[in-house]
């Protein structure tokens, strides 16, 4: 079960008791079941009845309702990509690579917020060398969002209950070994891929990581010199890789 559903779940029956403890508290509210107040009483039987029609349906619709997978068209921000991503956070499968995604996606998105302040200390936002430095930074943006979108794909689309069941002993009474062979090589597929996905969004921060250094060590620079830098080098193969292998 993804963690901010576990917390949802969680406030919602903290919230039941403390609202049931502040009615019944003598010393508060004071709510009772029997006492001398007949209207006393009629709320009280109606506070409980309403406690438990909540704690029913609220438990009931966050445990058994499966949240509605986000769609593509939905996804924009970086926050929407971690939303996303969360609804996976539950998966025996997957949920330690989830994890790790959502923290790539907050590490670059410090990183090159981090590298735009620099930017600007250094040049005008009208500036060759800053449009240069920008434009590279939204195209290597690109490459990475594209991965989380590719994982995404491969995580919506993974059938953990059927990989599950492949995994379980005694499935030779009932398929091949060719069979069970051949289903768990897909399955492997979808795991590699992901794991192969996140590697790769590594790099992409490890490059950015080295243009920053880079970057922190000159006061100016010229357009022509920018596009010497090391860091910048290395970027822009990543860049012409990934616009090859689309």
């Amino acid at each position: 079960m993804p963690t901010d559903k576990i917390i949802k779940i969680a406030a919602l029956n903290v919230g039941i008791a403390v609202l049931n403890i502040i009615l019944f508290s003598p010393g508060l509210i004071g709510l009772a079941i029997g006492g001398v107040s007949t209207v006393a009483t009629a709320l009280g039987i109606t506070s409980i009845l309403v406690s438990v029609g909540v704690f029913v349906y609220g438990n009931y619709k966050m445990i058994a309702v499966k949240e509605k997978l986000m769609i593509s068209s939905e996804i924009k921000t970086p926050e929407d990509y971690m939303k996303a991503l969360r609804q996976h956070s539950g998966s025996k499968t997957f949920g330690k690579e989830v994890s790790v995604v959502v923290e790539q996606i907050d590490r670059i998105s410090r990183k090159t917020g981090t590298m735009k302040d620099i930017l600007l200390q250094k040049f005008s936002n009208t500036e060759m060398s800053y449009t240069k430095f920008e434009a590279t930074i939204t195209a290597v943006e690109g490459v990475f969002y594209t991965n989380i979108r590719s994982i995404l794909n491969k995580l919506n689309a993974f059938d953990e209950v059927d990989y599950n069941e492949m995994k379980k002993s005694g499935l030779e009474k009932k398929f091949s070994a060719e069979f069970i062979q051949s289903k768990m090589s897909i399955f492997n597929e979808y795991i590699l891929f992901v794991q192969d996905a996140i590697e790769h969004n590594e790099e992409i921060i490890l490059k950015l990581d080295k243009l920053l250094l880079e970057i922190s060590k000159f006061n100016s620079l010229e357009a022509s010199e920018i596009e010497n830098m090391s860091g910048m080098k290395e970027i822009d193969e990543l860049i012409r890789q990934a616009k090859l292998y689309k």
